[in-house]
């Protein structure tokens, strides 16, 4: 079956998304210089979004996200089988380590979605939302999205080049980092994505064993030392394991060398 995109679909999907990224509302003219819209296109567009609740409009004209969008997430997420399978492993993880740990969706190579959440009580302290949107590729999941994509190499290399680090490794050196997360079934970031932070990622495969989902770890470098982090690495991929498991059956993981 081909599929034919329905521009006015499309259209309604970048402005939801547009306005989800910006903190303060904007106007008809503003959202349509940012997605190269004719302004009466955006304006018909918002209308109906308005009219549906997903958007609302100020007295000055001005739009920004409506509740219907949050009733749409909290639905998506009550039925989402791996942020409830995920949330107690997490809520331990950053409670022993004092780490904001995470479970990411992984939909395609563009970008990761955030669909669990346990924010750390430590006094510094990195800062994410559910919904929050990175690059598919970055950092230490980035690394195990590659080990374990059943993407082709040149694909993901090409993706590779494009994104925006702190201190970017070589493609070469990448690579054999990469080639460490399928070893390891887990892949450490002390500083390449963010200066002074460490990611840590385990991945969560599907029944063919494809990435299809990831746990991971934010916690500041000098507070997260390398045997730290080695040993939360270890717990992050016995529960990810655990949750591949639970999701696909025994065989979704691939045991690690």
């Amino acid at each position: 079956m081909i599929l034919r995109a329905v521009p006015a679909v499309t259209r309604a999907v970048a402005i939801l998304r547009l306005l989800g990224r910006t903190k303060t509302p904007m106007g008809v003219k503003a959202i349509s210089q940012a997605l190269g819209l004719v302004p009466s296109t955006s304006l018909h567009i918002l209308r109906v979004l308005v009219a549906e609740e997903l958007v609302k409009v100020d007295a000055a004209k001005q739009y920004s996200l409506g509740m219907g969008t949050l009733a749409l997430a909290r639905t998506a997420l009550q039925a989402n089988d791996f942020a409830s399978l995920v949330q107690p492993r997490i809520d331990e993880l950053s409670r022993r380590y004092a780490v904001t740990a995470i479970g990411v969706e992984l939909p395609n190579l563009d970008h990761m979605i955030v669909v669990a959440l346990s924010q750390t009580q430590a006094p510094v302290r990195m800062h994410v939302d559910i919904g929050s949107r990175f690059p598919a590729l970055i950092s230490a999941t980035g690394r195990c999205v590659a080990a374990f994509s059943d993407q082709p190499s040149a694909e993901i290399d090409k993706r590779f080049r494009a994104l925006l680090w702190h201190d970017a490794p070589s493609l070469e050196t990448w690579r054999k980092e990469v080639d460490a997360a399928r070893r390891q079934g887990f892949s450490i970031d002390r500083g390449n994505y963010i200066a002074g932070v460490t990611i840590v990622a385990a991945p969560v495969l599907d029944a063919a064993g494809t990435i299809s989902r990831s746990l991971a770890a934010v916690g500041i470098s000098s507070q997260l030392d390398r045997a730290t982090a080695l040993a939360l690495a270890h717990e992050m991929r016995d529960a990810a394991r655990a949750v591949s498991s639970e999701l696909n059956g025994p065989r979704a993981s691939r045991p690690a060398s």
